[in-house]
C-alpha cells in the first residue's frame, strides 16, 4: 500500500516563478523524489515528466528543468518524479522493475491531479515515452507529450548492451560473445553490470518485449518531437512507421522535428532551445494528425 503523498513546501524552494519545490512522495522504500513546478496564474493543465533510462537521465536534467519551468510560467502544473531506483528516489537501480515504474507513474499522476485539480498528461523522454505509451494502454489521459521516443525496446536494449561489449573489448580484448550472449544471460535470469548500472534480467526482458507499434492507439492527442542535426529534416523512418501505425488505428499524432543537439547523449550538458520553444507552442495549438 502506498504511503499518502507528502505535501510540497508551502512556498517554492526557489523564489522565481516556475521554480521547483522538492519533496518526497511517500517514505522509506516507497519514497520517490519529486520536483513540483506550480503553475503561474490560473492553472491550464498538468503534466507528469517521465525521465529517460540510466545515464540519459542525468544528461537530460537541465533540459527537463528548463522545459518544466517554462511550462509552469505558462500556466501548467508540472511534476518531475524520479522512478524507483533512479536519481534520488529509494532503491537501487538493480531493484527497479517495469511494473514498479508503472506504479510510480500512477502515484505521480494521482498526486498531481489532486494538487492541480486537472487531469494530468504524460510527458516522456526516450524510454520514458515507451513507459508513457504503456501506461496509456490502461488509463485515460488528456494527452501525451513525447520527446525523441524509444520506439522498440529490443533495439534500445541492444544499444545499451553494446556498452558492455565495448567495455569487454577494452578490458579483456574480446567481446564475450557480443550482445546476443548478453541477451542469453539476461534471459537465463542473470543480472549484468553495464556502465555502472546493474541491469536486472526482469527489467531488461520487460523493456525488450515492448514496442510502440504493438500498443493500442492512445485515445488522446499525441505530440511527438524529434531532434535532428539541422532544420528541414523529416521524421526518422522508424518514428514515421510508428506514427503511421498509430494513426492507422485511430490515434491523433502531431509530429515536430526541430534542430539541435542530442542532449540526452552528448558528452557535455547541452540545451536545445528549439525543442523548448516548439513544445511550449504546441501546447497552445490544437493537435492534428501529421
Amino acid at each position: 500500500m502506498n504511503t499518502p503523498a507528502a505535501a510540497p513546501p508551502a512556498q517554492p524552494f526557489f523564489p522565481d516563478a516556475g521554480a521547483a519545490a522538492p519533496f518526497f512522495l511517500g517514505s522509506g522504500a516507497a519514497a520517490r523524489f519529486c520536483l513540483y513546478h506550480a503553475p503561474v496564474g490560473t492553472c491550464r493543465g498538468a503534466w507528469l515528466y517521465i525521465h529517460p533510462f540510466a545515464e540519459e537521465m542525468n544528461k537530460s536534467r537541465r533540459m527537463a528543468a528548463l522545459q518544466a519551468r517554462a511550462m509552469a510560467r505558462d500556466g501548467y502544473a508540472v511534476l518531475q518524479l524520479d522512478l524507483h531506483g533512479c536519481g534520488d528516489s529509494a532503491g537501487d537501480f538493480g531493484d527497479a522493475r517495469w511494473e514498479t515504474w508503472q506504479d510510480d507513474v500512477a502515484r505521480g499522476l494521482a498526486w498531481l491531479e489532486r494538487r492541480s485539480g486537472h487531469a494530468a498528461g504524460l510527458w516522456g523522454l526516450r524510454l520514458g515515452c515507451l513507459l508513457a505509451l504503456d501506461v496509456a494502454q490502461a488509463r485515460a489521459l488528456p494527452g501525451l507529450l513525447l520527446w525523441q521516443p524509444v520506439t522498440h525496446g529490443s533495439q534500445f536494449l541492444t544499444q545499451f548492451l553494446r556498452l558492455k561489449v565495448a567495455s569487454q573489448m577494452l578490458t579483456e580484448g574480446e567481446t564475450g560473445g557480443g550482445t546476443a550472449a548478453l541477451k542469453e544471460a539476461l534471459t537465463a535470469g542473470q543480472a549484468l553490470e553495464i556502465a555502472g548500472y546493474t541491469l536486472d534480467s526482469a527489467l531488461a526482458l520487460a523493456i525488450d518485449a515492448r514496442a510502440a507499434e504493438k500498443f493500442i492507439a492512445p485515445a488522446c492527442p499525441v505530440r511527438w518531437f524529434e531532434v535532428a542535426p539541422e532544420s528541414g529534416r523529416p521524421l526518422s523512418p522508424a518514428a514515421a512507421r510508428v506514427v503511421a501505425a498509430l494513426g492507422k488505428h485511430g490515434a491523433t499524432v502531431a509530429t515536430h522535428v526541430v534542430a539541435g543537439p542530442q542532449f540526452w547523449a552528448t558528452q557535455e550538458i547541452e540545451e536545445c532551445p528549439a525543442l523548448l520553444d516548439a513544445t511550449l507552442r504546441s501546447l497552445s495549438e490544437a493537435c492534428h494528425a501529421a
